[in-house]
């Protein structure tokens, strides 16, 4: 399948490090060649019309800067990671890790002498922290925990100047969305679970966060505890209650037993790590017995993409991972 981004491919060359070109916005320079766009917050924020050196501090930022052939000159480490998030393997590698999630360097930052900072409450909450970056360059928040990966992406785009470009990288989506959409007409009666396994605890990842908002488009629902929205990150579930994550169908993943406030826990987040989560899991009483683990409906996936947050990138690979998944269980 076409992938989101293959459409762009063509028109859009590769941007060098933290380097914006293309695309266009509404405002128009000053004399000074700066543009004031309005962040989430409802501030209004004097940028750069043409941004050198871009920095994102969150994952959701990150994802929306490459989605736009942006390479940051700086970024943070995926949640639970070391590293840029592991979904976006080659494309994030080489940037240099100037943050944790929650946790920004700012000496690092500052040697990078960024003229534009990208972040969001996904990782930065803490009003002390975003009045130091300002000390370092113009910050705009794209958004907050829970939100709108459209509108924190188009805030993102705004920002470097390329909303048209925006807009394709959307309409992309959408349209990969229908095509594999219109192939599932067999799923639509049944439920999907998405869990994140940490240790011996289990997390749903419930409607408002971006695997959750995916299903949603595709149609797929959810069990009737899982259809509904949280409080922007994963929800805990006692072993007590384990049956709550029960369905006919479940997307599997983990962060490697890493946590915001844990990072350097190790383990992988990948399809390997989940298959390690698992063993785990079916130590654990009451798992075995749940009705997705009989039928041999368990997808393992990548925790960093179905466990954690992101942009259009991510939200793009999930849909081919439901398609892809689903077609190898028939």
């Amino acid at each position: 399948m076409i992938g989101l981004f293959a459409a762009l491919a063509v028109s859009l060359g590769l941007a060098g490090c933290g380097v914006v070109s293309g695309g266009s916005s509404d405002s128009t320079a000053d004399a000074q060649g700066n543009r004031t766009i309005t962040d989430s917050t409802g501030a209004e924020v004097t940028i750069p019309a043409s941004p050198k050196k871009v920095v994102t501090l969150s994952e959701p930022t990150l994802d929306g800067a490459l989605a736009l052939d942006v390479t940051p000159a700086g970024t943070t480490s995926g949640r639970g990671q070391k590293t840029a998030p592991g979904y976006l393997g080659d494309r994030a590698a080489s940037i240099p890790i100037v943050s944790d999630v929650a946790n920004p360097n700012f000496e690092e930052i500052g040697k990078l002498k960024p003229d534009l900072i990208l972040t969001d409450g996904t990782s930065i909450n803490d009003d002390a922290q975003i009045q130091q970056l300002k000390a370092i360059a113009p910050v705009v928040v794209a958004g907050e925990a829970g939100g709108s990966w459209r509108d924190n992406f188009g805030i993102v785009a705004d920002a470097l100047n390329k909303a048209d470009d925006g807009k394709k990288v959307v309409q992309n989506y959408d349209d990969h969305v229908q095509q594999v959409k219109s192939g599932l007409g067999t799923y639509q009666d049944k439920t999907f679970s998405i869990v994140r396994w940490q240790g011996n605890t289990a997390s749903l990842i419930l409607k408002e966060l971006l695997p959750g908002q995916a299903l949603e488009d595709l149609g797929l629902k959810r069990p009737e505890n899982q259809d509904r929205a949280g409080a922007g990150h994963s929800e805990p579930v006692s072993l007590e209650n384990l049956s709550e994550i029960d369905a006919d169908y479940m997307f599997f993943g983990t962060l490697g037993g890493s946590s915001v406030g844990n990072a350097d826990a190790g383990g992988a987040t990948d399809e390997q790590g989940a298959k390690d989560a698992l063993r785990q899991a079916v130590a654990v009483p009451g798992f075995t017995d749940l009705n997705v683990y009989k039928q041999q409906h368990v997808f393992l996936v990548d925790g960093s993409r179905w466990t954690s947050t992101g942009g259009p990138i991510l939200m793009d690979s999930l849909i081919t991972d439901v398609q892809q998944k689903l077609d190898g269980a028939q």
